[in-house]
């Protein structure tokens, strides 16, 4: 009984912040946003929390229709992001005195009340804002009036984000059971460097939140060339199909103002053009294309299909060491071979790290993590074939179980984009007491899974059983240095089953430092 009264009295203490929010001049100005949010919280007082997914949601709250399809509709992701951001100004504003406080994780949609250990301007935002590039181009501001404001907004707002997005992570993932933080490069650097980051899907209309909550923007900065938009519905190696159905081709250029600064540039491309389940014909060779940043040429003669293995297939290349030029711009040139056109679906500019690439981890679920040692991991991607599955029962032999609650299984790849050098790959995996889809079972035996793992064809692990290796604990971790990738920039790990299935919670691919 005792238990029972004190859950009561929980339940309506968060009732009371619920309407203390809704009550606000923040939610009353903003009703859907308000909605959104007393949907969630009575789903979870009426103990209904694994019913909150993105399909219900839509359905439920923003009216679509039972064909919702959340690749290409990512009107829930937006207003989630949304919501985190109005519940981040209200406790920064006029709830900042309140002890029992709402969030809404990043990558989930399960409200949290928390109650407040720290300042107020301590407290995690939920997503870094839109570039000032993003913003004025949205606007119709000249790029050259764009650039001068961004100096000024991102100095100021950049700076304060990253700097609060440090102490929140020091805060609330610090590391237990005596774990050690590492530095998440080779030259020492903790964490991913700080600074702009610009998202563009191009051809697109309208914006994007993905699965990791990151904001990309609707198509901006581009000069010639045509939106196409495509029919094809899957595109392998990715959560976010949606990225890939529009693109911008043709002979084109982006035009894109940066802070001086060394950055890590990301292209994304997919052809749905030609191939055997698109509109056109044959595969390979039939779209040659050349791409130069500040008239340096990255690409020539590359041809998406061929890269990537096939057509409908995403196909992410990474450039390192990228600098604006002297006008203080990116400029970016596709162009098209053979009286063909070129292509790009989404253009991507993270803040880089001299001499490598930004270390990669990639978790199987479809929501991003931050792991008891500080370190971000996305969700799930650069993956073809193979199944998702969640685990309830916790996995011994680790300070931090949540990391392993998931997996992927089946006979499955990843194809791991990076740039020329020697990489070390952290794999990942536990043992389980049932198989996906069946009801755990503490007292079950431990199920044995046999199977093999190659990069770029060479043998990791033979045989390899993940319960003959876990001995006394669930996890178990394995580390193979000096990778380097193929030819087509990719470290391509398959793991494939022997007896039963593979298996695989996560996976790192960290920069190795060069040999003086």
């Amino acid at each position: 009984m005792a238990a029972a009264g004190a859950e009561t009295v929980e339940t309506a203490s968060q009732r009371a912040e619920l309407q203390a929010v809704l009550r606000s001049q923040d939610f009353v100005r903003a009703p859907r946003l308000a909605h959104l949010l007393s949907y969630l919280c009575e789903k979870l007082f009426a103990g209904e929390a694994h019913q909150i997914k993105e399909y219900s949601i839509a359905l439920e709250v923003f009216n679509r229709a039972p064909s919702f399809d959340q690749e290409s509709d990512s009107i829930v992701r937006v207003e989630a992001n949304r919501l985190r951001k109005r519940l981040a100004d209200y406790y920064s504003g006029a709830g900042a005195s309140h002890a029992l406080q709402i969030t809404i994780p990043v990558g989930q949609y399960v409200p949290r009340f928390e109650l407040r250990r720290t300042a107020p301007e301590e407290r995690e935002l939920a997503a870094p804002p839109e570039s000032a590039f993003v913003q004025n181009s949205r606007k119709g501001l000249p790029w050259f009036i764009g650039a001068g404001i961004a100096g000024l907004v991102i100095a100021a707002v950049g700076t304060t984000y990253m700097l609060t997005r440090h102490r929140v992570e020091e805060r609330t993932t610090a590391p237990t059971n005596g774990a050690q933080l590492q530095a998440d490069s080779p030259d020492g650097h903790f964490g991913p460097p700080a600074g702009e980051e610009i998202r563009i899907l191009a051809g697109a209309s309208r914006s994007l939140v993905d699965h990791a909550g990151k904001l990309w923007s609707a198509d901006v900065g581009f000069t010639g060339g045509a939106a196409v938009k495509s029919s094809v519905l899957h595109i392998g190696r990715t959560l976010e199909s949606g990225f890939y159905r529009t693109s911008r081709q043709g002979q084109f250029r982006y035009d894109i103002p940066l802070k001086a600064g060394l950055y890590e540039l990301r292209l994304h491309f997919a052809e749905t053009v030609y191939g055997p389940d698109a509109t056109g014909t044959g595969g390979e060779g039939n779209r040659l294309m050349t791409v130069k940043a500040n008239g340096q040429t990255l690409l020539k003669h590359f041809d998406v299909v061929g890269d990537a293995g096939a057509s409908g297939m995403a196909d992410v290349k990474v450039f390192g060491g990228l600098q604006p030029a002297s006008d203080g711009t990116v400029h970016l040139e596709f162009s098209g071979e053979d009286g063909r056109p070129a292509m790009v679906s989404a253009i991507e500019i993270l803040p880089g790290l001299k001499g490598h690439i930004r270390p990669v981890r990639v978790l199987a679920r479809q929501s991003p993590y931050y792991s008891n040692d500080s370190h971000w991991w996305s969700p799930d991607n650069y993956f073809e074939g193979g199944q998702l599955a969640t685990y309830a029962q916790e996995v011994t032999g680790t300070d931090d179980p949540e990391l392993y609650e998931t997996e992927r299984w089946g006979n499955f790849s990843y194809a791991v984009p990076v740039t020329p050098g020697r990489y070390s790959v952290v794999l990942h995996f536990a043992a389980r007491h049932s198989r996906p889809g069946e009801p755990t079972s503490e007292t079950a035996d431990l199920v044995s899974n046999v199977f093999n793992v190659f990069c770029n064809g060479r043998a990791l692990l033979s045989n390899f059983n993940v319960v003959s290796e876990a001995g006394k604990t669930d996890v178990v971790v394995k580390r193979f240095s000096g990778m380097e990738p193929n030819a087509q920039g990719k470290l391509l790990l398959s793991f494939v089953p022997v007896v039963g299935h593979a298996t695989l919670v996560g996976l790192e691919v960290l920069p190795e430092r060069k040999e003086q």
